[in-house]
């Protein structure tokens, strides 16, 4: 529990015992002080979802995400794009999924999920060039209700 919630909690107390209410409404304060322990604080996005890029061949590359335990990525959240340089537009990038776990999810109904690992395999469609960059961009949640925003990480790369 954190530092602030234990100073909500004492204040709550006080504020009670100062009404006469401590003993009236003690489940209700339980209630509450339960709830907030059970409820886990978020991972950061690079303990919940890390992720490394791996050139298997000139223009073919594989991401891979190591999830950590109760998360998962959308399936529909996934895209890929190749920036040659700081001025120019993004160019798509093939890639190629795996079949996820079908769920329903509490924010965007039914869904394909990816828990533990996934693997992603790109192709570009052009040569990249010196200052080139790949764009990955997901978005994914923990199964307690948490939902990470949208992601978007840069990969560059060294042709």
């Amino acid at each position: 529990m954190g530092y602030i919630t234990k100073i909500l909690i004492l204040l709550i107390v006080f504020s009670l015992s100062k009404l006469g209410l401590t003993q009236v409404d003690r489940p209700k304060l339980n209630s509450f002080i339960n709830q907030n322990q059970i409820q886990p604080e978020p991972l950061s996005i690079e303990e919940a979802f890390p992720y490394f890029v791996s050139e298997l061949s000139p223009g073919k590359y594989e991401v891979m995400w190591n999830l950590a335990p109760g998360h998962y990525l959308y399936r529909h959240a996934f895209k890929f794009t190749l920036l040659q340089t700081k001025e120019s537009e993004e160019e798509p990038v093939d890639f190629v999924l795996p079949d996820g776990l079908k769920k329903t999810d509490q924010f965007f109904g039914q869904i394909e999920a990816y828990y533990e690992k996934i693997t992603v395999d790109l192709s570009l469609q052009t040569v990249p060039g010196p200052e080139a960059k790949i764009i990955i961009q997901y978005q994914g949640c923990a199964d307690w209700g948490f939902c990470y925003p949208p992601q978007r990480g840069l990969f560059e790369l060294h042709p």
